[in-house]
């Protein structure tokens, strides 16, 4: 279980482009990290607009914004360019940080149960230490609410 103070789980995985992205590479700035069940499904598609809409702001606080979901490269290239998005997508498909972050967890929908990736947004600063953890978050106000917290 990740706690407020933890060493962020390290990870390196491909981006839209097929680019390796490790965690590693952003120590010195801050990082938001969110997790996201599948790209162009309702709730998902507004959290990466409510993030693209917010970048600059991020972009003017050197804050790196970085989504990661199980789809395949190609799917996040194909996600970003429909719907302009200006930060980072990563796949895990093998589930390797979902998994380190927890938030890999049985889901019930319409009463039935199966395992997905819950909704969850981390900050991490600028030593790789987890600064935030929000679960559960709702697609349309995560980008303002991180926002907010960090003034």
């Amino acid at each position: 279980m990740l706690d407020i103070g933890m060493k962020a789980p390290a990870f390196a995985l491909s981006d839209g482009e097929g680019n390796s992205v490790s965690l590693e590479s952003f120590i010195g700035r801050k990082v938001v990290l969110y997790f996201y069940p599948k790209d162009n499904t309702p709730g998902c598609t507004r959290q990466a607009c409510a993030f693209a809409g917010a970048y600059e702001a991020f972009k003017a606080k050197n804050i790196a914004v970085i989504g990661v979901s199980k789809d395949s490269a190609a799917s996040h290239r194909r996600f970003a360019e429909k719907y302009g998005l200006p930060f980072i997508l990563l796949s895990d498909p093998e589930l390797t940080a979902i998994r380190a972050y927890g938030v890999w967890q049985e889901k019930k929908n319409y009463g039935k149960v199966s395992m997905g990736v819950v909704r969850t947004t981390f900050i991490i600063d600028e030593n790789g230490l987890i600064e935030k953890i929000m679960p559960k978050v709702k697609p349309d106000t995560n980008a303002a609410e991180i926002l907010e917290y960090l003034g």
